[in-house]
């Protein structure tokens, strides 16, 4: 065993590739996760997918049996510290980010494709399949006018049983794009979602203490970054994006480099 890992009493676990695919539980993960808890560790699900609300993460987990009341902490949310109460906020993502936005007192202005009447004082982009060339054009023309765009994330996949699919960041760089508006980033790996995050783990006895988190995710330049940003411990599982035989490029650290979370929980619970 790894010295550090015996130090470890949180886990902080991305959810597509990592705990499923399209829902789907990777082999072992639902198991792996009740052994984590079962060790007195928190497992807290930290995700990118920001298209949908908080209730409906948390029913997604217990359906395929993982409890996870209070233990969800997606990039939607973290849109809440990148928004002022009472802000007109243009909405071309999910219902996660109307959910965040309405939670942080700003009004949520959702992109139909149709022309604005009023004007808004930032626009907010996510996942939603809906989007098409009226909402480019809508939202790309609301950002140029207001100058603020935020983008939940720049994962421009996710992994699927069939595959990889256009995610988010996808939609965000066409609106980056068509606006020539530099988007700020609310989630993974950049510093509204790590703030929360370590909020999160805060408590009255105990401070955020880095070195007792891991972080266990499928993408290198998103989670092993996310990572760094907290200053905690990497774990890259290659149960999804990331697949075996990968190079990691760049210059992300990896603590652990195992083929899925159940080998992490192993490593982790001797």
């Amino acid at each position: 065993m790894d010295d550090w890992t015996a130090g470890i009493d949180t886990v902080l676990c991305d959810l597509d590739g990592v705990v499923w695919l399209a829902h789907q539980p990777i082999d072992g993960s639902v198991e792996a996760i009740a052994a984590l808890r079962a060790s007195r560790r928190r497992v807290l699900f930290v995700t990118n997918n920001s298209a949908a609300t908080l209730d409906d993460h948390e029913q997604a987990l217990a359906a395929v049996g993982i409890p996870a009341r209070g233990d969800v902490v997606s990039s939607a949310m973290a849109v809440t510290q990148l928004v002022q109460p009472g802000d007109r906020v243009l909405v071309a993502a999910g219902p996660g980010v109307v959910e965040a936005v309405t939670q942080a007192g700003a009004m949520a202005v959702i992109n139909t494709g149709q022309t604005l009447t009023d004007p808004v004082d930032v626009v907010v982009v996510g996942m939603h399949r809906d989007f098409d060339y009226d909402r480019l054009a809508v939202a790309a023309s609301a950002a140029r006018s207001c100058g603020r765009l935020i983008g939940t994330n720049t994962d421009s996949t996710y992994p699927t049983p069939e595959g990889l699919l256009p995610g988010g960041g996808s939609i965000l760089a066409a609106v980056a794009s068509a606006s020539g508006v530099e988007p700020v980033i609310a989630g993974k790996p950049h510093q509204p979602l790590a703030s929360l995050v370590a909020s999160m783990l805060v408590t009255e006895p105990q401070p955020f203490d880095p070195k007792r988190v891991v972080m266990v995710g499928d993408r290198p330049e998103t989670d092993g970054l996310f990572a760094a940003r907290l200053g905690c411990w990497f774990a890259l599982v290659r149960s999804g994006v990331s697949v075996a035989g990968d190079v990691i490029e760049g210059e992300t650290h990896v603590d652990l480099d195992v083929a899925d979370l159940a080998e992490v929980a192993r490593r982790l619970v001797a």
